[in-house]
């Protein structure tokens, strides 16, 4: 894996993350890499909220990856804390590298820190090769997914 750092976003990692967002066909039809504002806000409210984690990986000095965690304390599962992964993505040339794993791994760790007694995620339907991803690292597809468009 070579000399890798995963580490807090910082405001100028925005550019290179939403570019990693927009990389694909379902990002490229939801993502606005032109106008990087609404990230910069988003940015600062992530940051400023200690349930969360938005961080890159970064491997001489260049942002090849990046995730978000989400800390959630609740009543269910006699008061358990969980954690949820978001927005998972590695650069195009790094996909394969077994940055993706590491990444997952060092969320699922992060999360035992937190003790933290579940980790989730969602992954779009669409996305059958990040399904398999997923299911090598344990996951289970144990739920059906909801969302309402606002």
């Amino acid at each position: 894996m070579g000399d890798l750092e995963i580490r807090a976003a910082v405001a100028a990692d925005i550019p290179a993350i939403v570019g990693m967002l927009a990389d694909d066909a379902l990002g490229a039809q939801r993502e606005s890499p032109d106008d990087l504002g609404p990230y910069l806000t988003a940015w600062e409210r992530l940051a400023a909220d200690p349930n969360q984690r938005l961080v890159v990986a970064v491997r001489e000095g260049r942002v090849v990856g990046t995730l978000q965690l989400t800390i959630v304390p609740g009543l269910s599962r006699r008061g358990s804390t969980r954690s949820i992964i978001e927005g998972v993505r590695v650069h195009a040339d790094e996909r394969g590298s077994g940055l993706g794993t590491r990444f997952i791994e060092w969320a699922i760790e992060e999360s035992r820190r937190e003790n933290c007694q579940l980790v989730q995620l969602t992954s779009d339907s669409t996305r059958t090769d990040a399904h398999r991803f997923y299911e090598r690292l344990g996951f289970v597809a144990s739920h059906v997914g909801f969302k309402l468009q606002l």
